[in-house]
């Protein structure tokens, strides 16, 4: 089920369920898990996106390791706040997911998350453009997660 809000999402969820942050992009697909008081998010892991069914199974296997309740999922809201072909691509992602299994799914404005990760990468953690290649796509995850439960 999709839901309007995070805090449907979060209401919906059973006692000890945790979060999954989702930054989707064209390649890979960036992931961070929350604790199960949804103060903290960390950084998993980075998928590297083929077909949507072999994606799924990927995620379907951290969901029911991690103790998933639900799913955060960056939306790339414009910075002029419509949404354009790239949010259809990333809700239809998320409806993919839900036909196929019960997880509830919120999506997250996530606007300028890479750009601000990869400036802190850059600027204050002085990474080679290599490293931060690596592992850019689930940090941004982190901050789009951490940026939905400090929200709440």
């Amino acid at each position: 089920m999709i839901f309007e809000s995070l805090s449907e999402l979060t209401e919906s969820l059973t006692p000890g369920a945790r979060l999954l942050g989702l930054d989707v992009g064209s390649k890979t697909v960036g992931m961070a898990v929350s604790d199960s008081e949804f103060k903290i998010a960390t950084a998993i892991d980075t998928i590297r996106r083929t077909k949507f069914t072999q994606d799924f199974e990927q995620l379907k296997e951290i969901i029911a390791d991690r103790n998933i309740g639900g799913l955060v999922i960056g939306l790339p809201i414009s910075m002029d706040g419509t949404e354009g072909p790239a949010c259809q691509s990333i809700r239809q992602f998320g409806t993919n997911i839900t036909d196929r299994m019960e997880t509830g799914i919120a999506f997250w404005d996530e606007r300028l998350s890479t750009s601000a990760v990869q400036r802190f990468l850059t600027d204050e953690a002085d990474m080679t453009r290599k490293r931060r290649s690596e592992v850019v796509d689930k940090l941004a995850a982190t901050y789009i997660l951490q940026g939905a439960l400090d929200s709440l």
